[in-house]
């Protein structure tokens, strides 16, 4: 890289690292290299945190996130995790009937209702 070049990729930085051509060559191929690396871990970071909203508000329908994707899966309803987040979010109707296909597509989404145990009340005589 030329030196302009260089300098004007290092705009922004601290001390020598702006105005001094070797260590602004060196600090600019440094950042070069975080930015590449990180433009990846955006990708993951978004990830993880659209299927924690989702998890989140499974959760408050008393199903597990898990067994809510696998009924998505067996339902055929192909939605990717930004979506299903933003309607999470912004479609609370919406997402409750997912929720509502999800769990009747897979058993292990059914909310078990036991029956009421019988409670023995001790009769003093």
């Amino acid at each position: 890289m030329n030196k302009k070049k260089v300098f004007n990729l290092a705009k922004g930085f601290r001390g020598k690292a702006k105005n001094c051509i070797r260590i602004a060559r060196e600090r600019v191929k440094k950042a070069l290299q975080y930015s590449y690396k990180d433009r990846r871990n955006k990708k993951r970071d978004m990830r993880s945190v659209w299927i924690q909203r989702i998890n989140a508000d499974t959760c408050l329908h008393s199903v597990n996130y898990c067994n809510f994707m696998h009924g998505l899966m067996k339902e055929n309803i192909q939605l990717n995790w930004k979506v299903l987040s933003e309607l999470s979010m912004h479609e609370p109707l919406s997402f409750k009937a997912l929720v509502d296909i999800s769990r009747n597509a897979f058993l292990g989404n059914k909310n078990v209702v036991h029956p009421p145990r019988k409670v023995s009340i001790p009769v003093s005589v």
